[in-house]
């Protein structure tokens, strides 16, 4: 896909992941609808940002687990830019709870998690295929995690909702096809603020030093790798569809 003057949504593209990427497209030509929920001096930073590579940017403050805010940010964008050709579902959440420490895990931080990291992957996809068939073309890529393949993470329950957007992956890339292809990125460790909160990153920079030594790259993954990832979707496997993307520096394959 030829991105120059195309459109894209890139879900909670205010910081880190979402930020590189919504920078990449723009670096590419394309105009991006920057989504946040609470972010918002750094969202439109990243406009700003977007604004001085040339291309437009749109700030839309919108809780992807809700479908009518969903619905009014695709809504807008139509109304910016006249399509949307690619769809980055990049927003999620996590809380660190010990996998040991069952009760911890309620059922609010259940819902949370589920809310967002899931049925938002679906909202906004829902939100965006029938434009993106009727136009009859259409790229997708979902933010998954390593932690939806290993079952190690943050907690249970962000586990289990990156599995969840593997398997949509999946469903979405039959779904939706011909026209939109859908495909996922899984990252490992990222180095982000939002491993800040992590109850071992006293010591940040001895916990990203522990990671990199796991690490067959030997350094830890940042959000521009991440980004690059999700381009290569985007613009250059224009027949891959349901595929996951493991991009950890091969951290996956020593266990």
């Amino acid at each position: 896909m030829d991105i120059s003057g195309k459109a894209a949504i890139v879900t909670g593209s205010a910081v880190g992941v979402g930020r590189a990427t919504a920078l990449e497209l723009a670096r590419r030509g394309a105009n991006v609808v920057i989504n946040y929920t609470r972010s918002e001096a750094e969202a439109l930073q990243t406009a700003a940002d977007i604004e001085a590579l040339g291309a437009q940017a749109l700030v839309v403050r919108a809780d992807v687990s809700q479908d009518d805010q969903v619905r009014d940010m695709v809504r807008r964008a139509l109304d910016r830019f006249g399509s949307v050709d690619v769809l980055v579902n990049n927003a999620a959440i996590t809380r660190f709870v010990d996998f040991r420490d069952l009760e911890g895990l309620t059922e609010e931080i259940w819902d949370r998690i589920l809310a967002v990291n899931v049925k938002g992957v679906f909202f906004c996809s829902r939100a965006v295929v029938p434009h993106m068939k009727e136009q009859g073309s259409g790229c997708i890529v979902n933010i998954s995690s390593v932690a939806g393949i290993t079952g190690v993470g943050s907690s249970i329950a962000y586990c289990a909702s990156k599995a969840a957007v593997i398997n949509l992956t999946m469903a979405f890339a039959r779904t939706f096809a011909p026209e939109v292809r859908v495909n996922c990125v899984a990252p490992g460790f990222i180095d982000t603020r939002w491993h800040s909160a992590r109850p071992e990153a006293k010591d940040y920079e001895g916990l990203k030093e522990r990671v990199a030594q796991g690490t067959p790259l030997a350094r830890v993954c940042t959000p521009a790798d991440i980004a690059q990832a999700v381009l290569s979707f985007i613009e250059g496997a224009d027949f891959a569809t349901g595929q996951t993307l493991v991009v950890d520096g091969g951290g996956l394959m020593r266990g």
